[in-house]
């Protein structure tokens, strides 16, 4: 599947592509947002994919983060996909911020309302990334994963899922344990139906508990005045089952005093966050 060069912008040396296809996993048209370093002129570069939260598009991280600076610094694409699909006309899909549009929380729904389209899971670990590595100058044998919020708990769950093709992750903000959170219950049983097992194969506190073999490598940030902390985010749960399983030495659990939800947050820690990829993506 081509993919269309919608906008092109310079940016620290590098370019900031928007581009445009037809998904076959989503059955609609999508856009995604690519940082290109200088050096993808030249030879094939290490990506970071970064997925966005709640009621963000392809354009919030790569407005608002500020993370090309660092990342052309290392040499390193980012990619910015949206967060659910678009215009496919389910009814109700624009009811509310936290389901449907830009709430596609990073599963293949089950439930017939949604299984046609609503296939994040697959869109990003299957098809956006075979478009990526084919059409774009990026190193497939270093590409890792980036989020924040509902993209976090994405990024973290994926990567756990898939360490051959995404190296590392790391998250602001995860949702941590979806299957325990007001916005996780309702995203699942919408899109994956009552079957409470069923959801496990998507959270992260879960999925530690099964995929106990590979070695990980994964830093978090959250920050102690994020309102969501307690009721949504759940990452004292993260913390305590990563100690209960022994591998502390494998997750690096950072509480930022006094940082909230927002992209100043992102903003502040995301030099620290592209040099956790670098680290691995170029060693």
């Amino acid at each position: 599947m081509s993919i269309k060069e919608v906008s092109r912008n310079k940016c620290f040396g590098g370019h900031v592509v928007k581009y445009e296809h037809h998904s076959d996993e989503l059955d609609c048209q999508m856009k995604f947002n690519v940082f290109l370093p200088q050096q993808a002129t030249e030879t094939k570069v290490p990506a970071i994919f970064f997925l966005s939260g709640l009621t963000c598009t392809e354009d919030n991280f790569i407005q608002k983060s500020g993370a090309m600076a660092e990342a052309s610094k290392h040499g390193i694409a980012l990619i910015a996909p949206d967060t659910s699909p678009r215009g496919v006309n389910i009814e109700g899909e624009n009811d509310s911020w936290d389901l449907g549009s830009g709430a596609g929380f990073y599963v293949d729904a089950t439930e017939e309302k949604w299984a046609k389209h609503y296939r994040m899971y697959s869109y990003i670990v299957k098809e956006l990334h075979s478009i990526v590595m084919q059409q774009l100058p990026i190193d497939e044998s270093r590409v890792s994963v980036m989020g924040h919020s509902m993209g976090g708990h994405g990024a973290l769950s994926i990567h756990i899922k898939n360490p051959s093709k995404f190296k590392t992750a790391s998250a602001f903000a995860p949702i941590a344990n979806p299957v325990n959170c007001p916005w996780g219950k309702k995203a699942f049983t919408s899109y994956l139906g009552s079957d409470q097992e069923s959801w496990k194969q998507y959270d992260t506190v879960e999925l530690l508990k099964v995929y106990k073999n590979e070695r990980m490598n994964v830093l978090v940030d959250v920050g102690t005045a994020d309102g969501f902390l307690e009721k949504e985010l759940l990452v004292d749960e993260l913390k305590k089952t990563v100690k209960e399983l022994g591998r502390e030495s494998e997750w690096s659990i950072r509480y930022q005093d006094g940082y909230d939800h927002s992209y100043f947050f992102i903003s502040t820690f995301i030099a620290d966050h592209i040099n956790h990829h670098a680290t691995v993506l170029k060693a």
